[in-house]
């Protein structure tokens, strides 16, 4: 591996480091960086995801302030994350590469437009559903959109932050910034049991998974720095400027 590549992959693990405690999505940027390498399509998957690991658990740090009072909801909606990340990552080792080629860019933009529509339709799901659900819960869509979201995630993970914010925001009663907490720490559980099943049944390229990490780790950090900072309407605005250039990205490439 050369130096401009060493310095590439590590420059591309930050930046999807830093984006992906933002919004999500920063697949978009290492995934396309080692297929331009060379690496092939899966193993450049498989290490990405591997190497992205460590990067969500520092943004999730990077949140703990705004994870204060949420145990009961993450440990209720990360074994969500736990099942649908074990399975979307079997599925990845099992399935052809065409599978999800039709569903992913319909998630994505799906995602999206729940996004832009969140807050008006959050208040419609919480009014109806006030005498049956307690806010911190949720309402009882929400356990099995976010397995979904986990299958997603560890199949190929780019925008599942877009789906998680946009499922928590409709579903579950409160601040955004909590809510992009949350889905920080759901996307590092799916990332996790993903990584743990790539690393018994298939191949690796640690080189690549270890640069990505130790720059995905920095980027976690000044991510968490930067959107902690963000007022709802631009966090809002950004997840969606991301979650289109995702789409886009699907619809055009081959």
């Amino acid at each position: 591996m050369s130096g401009l590549e060493i310095a590439a992959i590590l420059l591309a693990g930050m930046a999807a480091g830093t984006i992906n405690a933002v919004v999500g999505s920063g697949t978009l940027i290492t995934f396309p960086t080692l297929l331009a390498f060379g690496v092939p399509p899966v193993l450049a998957n498989v290490s990405n995801t591997i190497g992205l690991v460590p990067g969500t658990v520092s943004g999730a740090i990077g949140y703990r302030a705004e994870l204060a009072g949420q145990r009961t909801r993450l440990l209720r909606l990360g074994s969500a994350s736990l099942v649908g990340g074990a399975a979307g990552a079997f599925l990845l080792l099992w399935l052809p590469s065409e599978a999800f080629d039709t569903i992913v860019p319909a998630l994505v933009g799906l995602g999206v437009l729940l996004v832009v529509l969140g807050p008006a339709i959050s208040r419609r799901v919480a009014a109806r559903a006030a005498h049956e659900v307690p806010p911190e819960h949720g309402a009882p869509w929400v356990w099995p959109l976010v397995m979904l979201a986990g299958v997603y995630g560890g199949y190929f993970g780019a925008a599942q932050g877009v789906l998680l914010v946009a499922v928590l925001g409709i579903g579950v009663a409160d601040t955004l910034q909590r809510h992009n907490a949350t889905k920080n720490v759901l996307a590092a559980i799916v990332g996790a049991v993903a990584a743990v099943v790539f690393v018994v049944v298939a191949d690796v390229d640690w080189a690549v998974a270890g640069l990505i990490a130790a720059g995905s780790i920095v980027g976690g950090q000044l991510g968490a720095t930067v959107g902690r900072q963000l007022p709802a309407p631009v966090l809002r605005a950004v997840i969606v400027v991301v979650g289109v250039t995702a789409l886009l990205v699907f619809l055009f490439s081959e």
